[in-house]
C-alpha cells in the first residue's frame, strides 16, 4: 500500500483533531470558498489514536480571528490550532466554547427578533459544553443543532 503524504506549509494555520466530517463545515465558515490563493488541504476520516478518526484542514498564509476560532469550538469543540510560521509550529491550543455566543449562530426559532430583520445581534449562553447546548437570551429557544446554525 503506498502511503500519501501532504507536505507542510510555511506559514498558516492546521486545525486537527476536527470531528469526523465536519472539515467542510470548517472550511464553510472560516469562509474558505473556490476562490482561495493559497493552498488549502483538506483530509477526511483520518485515522487518529486520540479519537479513532478525524479530519484536519491546513491553510497557509492565514491565522485565524478569535471569532472563527469560537465557531470551530462549536461545531468541533476538540479541535487544536496550530499556528505555522516559518514551517515551525508557532503556537498550539485547543480550541475553547466561550459563555456567551454572540453575532455567530443564527436562532433556530423563525418567530425570533433575530430573525426579523430587526437590528439586534443574535446572542446564546452557553448551558452546557458537553454536548453543546445554547439558550438564546431574546426567545429562550434551546438547540444542540449547532453545526446547522453557525453562520
Amino acid at each position: 500500500m503506498k502511503e500519501f503524504k501532504v507536505t507542510p506549509i510555511r506559514n498558516g494555520t492546521v486545525i486537527d483533531h476536527i470531528n469526523v466530517g465536519m472539515a467542510l463545515k470548517v472550511l464553510k465558515i472560516i469562509g474558505v470558498g473556490g476562490n482561495v490563493n493559497s493552498t488549502v488541504s483538506v483530509l477526511m476520516h483520518v485515522p487518529s489514536k486520540k479519537a479513532g478518526w478525524k479530519d484536519i484542514v491546513k491553510i497557509e498564509d492565514r491565522e485565524l480571528d478569535p471569532k472563527e476560532l469560537d465557531k470551530i469550538a462549536l461545531i468541533s469543540p476538540n479541535a487544536t490550532i496550530n499556528i505555522i510560521r516559518d514551517y515551525n509550529v508557532a503556537e498550539k491550543f485547543v480550541v475553547e466554547v466561550p459563555n456567551i455566543i454572540k453575532g455567530i449562530m443564527k436562532c433556530a426559532n423563525p418567530g425570533c427578533i433575530t430573525n426579523q430583520n430587526e437590528p439586534v445581534e443574535t446572542e446564546f449562553v452557553v448551558e452546557s459544553k458537553k454536548p453543546i447546548t445554547l439558550r438564546c437570551v431574546y426567545c429562550d429557544r434551546v438547540t444542540t443543532e449547532v453545526a446547522d446554525n453557525v453562520r
